[in-house]
């Protein structure tokens, strides 16, 4: 496979021609469109993402190790999809709505100033996460492992204590209101 080592790709439409298959380290991509693209198979290492779309592209294989995106539109993203193997990602004012992370190892992945709109975390590994003012309505956490995980500052989720593992995990007082939902009680 082509190795492409600390190259910037601006303002390229691949969302009817996708990116050729290869190994990418070390490259930003700025002002990018990869909607519907299909980037199965590549492998992308400390790389940079910047005001790209990368809404329903398909990523089947894909390997994502010490990835950064920041102002992205990433709608309806299958994570899980992607290879495991050394998986980190970082957002920053990323739209995620409807994307999956289904069963990954998110190990202190950072999500800033993120919506993260009915995005599923179900049985994510999610220790030591950090969630800093993210909107997570109908964002789903079942069987999730939140321990140390940091919800301080985000707002509109449901965690429910018996369902996921929150040993240590933060939250404010002002979302109290996220870990007791489940019992329809008025909290004044």
């Amino acid at each position: 496979m082509p190795y492409f080592d600390d190259l910037t790709y601006e303002k390229l439409d691949y969302s009817a021609n996708p990116p050729e298959k290869g190994n990418y380290e070390s490259c930003l991509f700025r002002n990018c469109n990869f909607t519907n693209s299909n980037l199965s198979d590549i492998n992308v290492t400390d790389c940079r993402f910047e005001d790209c779309n990368l809404s329903l592209a398909k990523i089947n294989n894909t390997q994502m190790n010490g990835i950064t995106f920041v102002n992205c539109k990433m709608l309806g993203l299958k994570f899980e999809h992607c290879n495991p193997f050394l998986f980190k990602v970082d957002f920053e004012n990323c739209q995620l709505n409807l994307s999956s992370f289904y069963k990954l190892k998110l190990k202190k992945a950072m999500f800033r100033n993120c919506t993260l709109h009915e995005v599923d975390f179900t049985e994510a590994d999610l220790p030591e996460a950090v969630f800093d003012n993210c909107d997570l309505r109908g964002a789903v956490f079942d069987f999730t492992n939140l321990v140390k995980a940091d919800f301080r500052t985000s707002f509109n989720y449901s965690v429910h204590p018996e369902t996921n593992k929150i040993k240590k995990a933060r939250f404010s007082k002002e979302g109290i209101a996220g870990l007791l939902d489940k019992y329809d009680i008025i909290i004044e």
